[in-house]
C-alpha cells in the first residue's frame, strides 16, 4: 500500500482550503438561485460570494467517476456498488451515482410497475422498522447498494422504508466561496439581423440584456471529510480505508478535471500542490497511487457490495401532462399522489 493514512487516525476531521483562480481572465459566474440571484454576504473580509454550494459540489464529486461513455462507473471503481436503472427493454436510464439523491431515487423507489428493488430495500432494512435506527445496520445496507451514499448523505423518505426515518448526513462535503468580491457588471444584446424590430416575446427582434459577473480577492475550495462519521458507521478497518481512499480519490479526480462550474466560471487550483489545513501537512496523493490502493481496497471489501440493475417499467410523463390529465386531482392512490 502507498498511501499513508496513519496521520489521520489522531484527527476527526480532514480539512482542505484549495486556492483556486479563473482559468483565464479575473471575472467569473457564480451560482444564482430563483428569486435570489447571486448569494452574497458581508464577511470579516467584506464582500463575500457562494460561487458552488455544497449540493452542486456532491453532484460534482459523483460524476467525476463516472464514464459517460461506457454508461457506468470508470474503470478504477470497478466493483463498487452502485444501482443502474434500465428500461424494461435493457436501455440505460440513470444510475445512483447520478441521481442527485442517490439511492432515494424516485427511478428506484416511487415505479408502480416494477418494485422488486424497492422490496429488496426493505426486506434489507427489515430490522430498523421500529425502535432507534441501528446506524451499523443501516450503513451495512447503504454499502451493500450504493456505497457512494455513505460519502455523499442519503434521506429514505419513503414511510414504507422505516418510516421515512432513515438519513445519513455528508460525511464529505465541498463548497466554493469568494472573498473581498466586485460587481463586474456587462451585458449584450441577442441580435435579429432579420427583424430587428420583431415581437420579443416570441423570440424575435434585438433584445438586449445586462449581466452581472464578479471578481475577487480569493477564491477557495473548502472540503471537510468527516472521519468520525466514517468509523461511526461501525464497518471495520477494510471498510473505512475505502471510504476514505474513494473521498480522497474523488477530489484528486476533481482537482485535476476542468473545473468548468458554469460556461463564464471556469476555474483551477493556483497549485498544483494540495496540502490539508487537518491535519497539517498531509498531501493529497497523486492519482497513481490513490487508484492503485483503491483497487486493493475495493478487492478487500468487494464481497460486501454489489453492482445492481434495476428497471424503471413506467410511462415517463411530465407534470404538466399529468396535471391536465387528472384535472382537479386524485387522492393519494391515484396518478398525482
Amino acid at each position: 500500500m502507498t498511501v499513508d493514512l496513519a496521520p489521520l487516525s489522531s484527527v476527526t476531521r480532514m480539512l482542505f482550503a484549495v486556492a483556486l483562480k479563473p482559468l483565464q481572465g479575473q471575472r467569473f459566474q457564480p451560482t444564482g438561485f430563483p428569486s435570489l440571484g447571486a448569494a452574497t454576504y458581508q464577511s470579516p473580509d467584506g464582500l463575500s460570494l457562494l460561487v458552488e454550494s455544497a449540493q452542486s459540489m456532491a453532484n460534482r464529486l459523483e460524476t467525476v467517476v463516472w464514464d459517460h461513455a461506457a454508461e457506468g462507473p470508470i474503470a478504477a471503481l470497478a466493483g463498487i456498488s452502485h444501482v443502474k436503472v434500465t428500461r424494461p427493454d435493457g436501455s440505460f436510464l440513470t444510475d445512483t451515482i447520478l441521481e442527485a439523491h442517490r439511492i432515494n431515487s424516485p427511478y428506484l423507489l416511487e415505479g408502480r410497475k416494477n418494485q422488486d428493488f424497492e422490496n429488496e430495500l426493505k426486506m434489507s432494512l427489515g430490522s430498523l422498522g421500529s425502535g432507534p435506527v441501528n446506524r451499523k445496520v443501516l450503513a451495512e445496507v447503504l454499502l451493500r447498494y450504493d456505497v457512494g451514499s455513505l460519502l455523499h448523505g442519503v434521506f429514505l423518505a419513503k414511510k414504507e422504508l422505516a418510516g421515512g426515518r432513515l438519513r445519513v448526513a455528508r460525511a464529505l462535503s465541498a463548497f466554493v466561496e469568494a472573498d473581498g468580491v466586485r460587481v463586474a457588471a456587462s451585458g449584450g444584446v441577442k441580435n435579429d439581423h432579420v427583424n430587428p424590430s420583431g415581437v420579443t416575446k416570441d423570440g424575435f427582434g434585438n433584445v438586449p440584456f445586462a449581466r452581472d459577473e464578479y471578481v475577487a480577492d480569493k477564491i477557495t475550495l473548502y472540503v471537510n471529510l468527516d472521519l468520525s462519521q466514517i468509523r461511526g458507521y461501525g464497518l471495520g478497518p477494510d471498510v473505512e480505508r475505502l471510504l476514505i481512499l474513494l473521498a480522497l480519490f474523488k477530489l484528486r479526480l476533481l482537482l485535476d478535471s476542468d473545473l468548468r462550474l458554469r460556461t463564464a466560471c471556469d476555474l483551477e487550483p493556483v497549485s498544483t500542490e494540495i496540502t490539508a489545513i487537518r491535519p497539517a501537512g498531509f498531501a493529497l496523493p497523486r492519482r497513481p497511487e490513490l487508484e492503485a490502493d483503491l483497487r486493493l481496497a475495493i478487492e478487500a471489501t468487494k464481497s460486501r457490495m454489489e453492482a445492481k440493475v434495476a428497471v424503471f417499467a413506467d410511462e415517463i410523463r411530465s407534470g404538466k401532462a399529468e396535471t391536465a390529465e387528472t384535472g382537479d386531482g386524485e387522492d393519494a392512490d391515484g396518478d398525482q399522489g
